[in-house]
């Protein structure tokens, strides 16, 4: 694959990957993981996701990452659109102490 990976019968947008790390407040780790679980399923279930995977840092259970693969950045930013996705962000809003998300198109 390559930048220019795209899915059949669309030839014009690349497929994005999200890597979304986030750091839960040591107190709330467990109401974030709770957080990030209800997200699983609707996002699975959206047009355009390929994958969504929620990973736990082994020596530190405050850190969260998703590793996500979008069809195109459309169906990318109607996730972060979406009812459930909107539900998160307002749920873990004081709950965590940092988020970075990287977006990204595969060029090897």
């Amino acid at each position: 694959m390559n930048a220019e990976t795209t899915i059949p019968g669309d030839s014009h947008m690349p497929i994005v990957t999200v890597e979304a790390k986030l750091i839960a407040n040591s107190d709330s780790v467990e109401a974030v993981k709770s957080e990030l679980l209800k997200m699983i399923e609707p996002t699975r279930l959206e047009d355009g996701c390929i994958a969504y995977r929620l990973h736990q840092d082994n020596d530190d259970p405050s850190v969260f990452v998703f590793y996500e693969t979008w069809q195109d950045i459309t169906c990318l930013v109607q996730h972060t659109q979406s009812s459930h996705y909107q539900a998160y962000v307002a749920a873990v809003g004081n709950l965590i102490s940092d988020k970075t998300v990287h977006k990204m198109t595969e060029i090897v």
